[in-house]
């Protein structure tokens, strides 16, 4: 069986996300068909799911919402972190012989991913990390990059005999988010205040990663469609809520600086 990830096991990381759907039904339906999570549970309109009992994604429908405007602040991509590399490969074996589209496959050193956008319009990202003895660091920054990955050694990975995809496998989290921002700097700022994030990369002025206990990002906020964003509309699709699990602070619920509702929950990894 594998392990729970090391980006769930940090004093703070990432519980559920919350999108705001006009079809929820839609979404629903591909994220367990795409992405392999199951449906959970549901409550008049809303719809949770994720893996082996774990909640990761909850869909609240609002027929009546506006689409979602890439150039505003929002979501840029829910990352769904699988346990092991040879699960990644069985996802791409998976996404080929369903032809699903892919929109990117890097390697980031620290991790390998591949990229995909719901029917709504949000960014998905589907990835296995290295192990974190393999990360380089240069003190406080770790290295981090966006070069092609080796797919056939992803899917090499995966043992002969396999029985394949079976969906999104136990101990699958939401190893990271990452957000539009207006003002990456402003992220930071409040980022490391509000959760004591460490800023553990940047990317120029218009991107910033932080994280939690070492990881090497719970959390990226960049600005590549969003420069100088205000405040989210309330009543647009996409992301509407995201929960952090902490093992230090007490529950609450705050905005950013973008009005984009940031919950923590107590508790350790479950």
């Amino acid at each position: 069986m594998s392990e729970l990830p090391f980006s769930a096991t940090t004093p703070v990381s990432i519980g559920r996300v919350g999108l705001r759907a006009r079809d929820a039904e839609g979404l629903a339906s591909y994220y367990r068909d795409v992405v392999g999570l199951q449906e959970l549970s549901r409550d008049g309109e809303t719809i949770t799911l994720g893996a082996a009992g774990r909640p990761l994604l909850v869909l609240e429908s609002d027929t009546a919402a506006k689409p979602d405007d890439p150039r505003s602040a929002g979501l840029f991509h829910t990352a769904f972190l699988l346990p092991e590399r040879a699960d990644l490969g069985r996802w791409i074996n998976h996404a080929i012989a369903q032809k699903i589209r892919v929109e990117g496959a890097s390697d980031h050193i620290v991790s390998e991913a591949l990229y995909l956008t719901d029917p709504e319009g949000n960014g998905i990202e589907i990835y296995a990390d290295r192990p974190k003895d393999k990360w380089k660091w240069n003190g406080s920054q770790v290295a981090m990059a966006t070069d092609r990955m080796d797919v056939q050694g992803v899917v090499g990975s995966v043992p002969e005999g396999d029985a394949g995809w079976q969906g999104a496998p136990e101990n699958t989290v939401v190893g990271h988010v990452h957000l539009r921002v207006g003002d990456p700097s402003e992220a930071e700022a409040w980022w490391n205040s509000e959760f004591g994030f460490d800023t553990v990369a940047k990317y120029g002025a218009q991107a910033v990663f932080l994280s939690s206990g070492g990881y090497h990002h719970h959390i990226g906020a960049n600005t590549w469609q969003s420069a100088g964003a205000g405040k989210r509309e309330k009543e647009r699709t996409g992301l509407a809520w995201v929960e952090m699990r902490s093992s230090e602070a007490a529950a609450s619920s705050k905005q950013d600086p973008w009005g984009t509702e940031i919950r923590t929950v107590v508790g350790k990894p479950a």
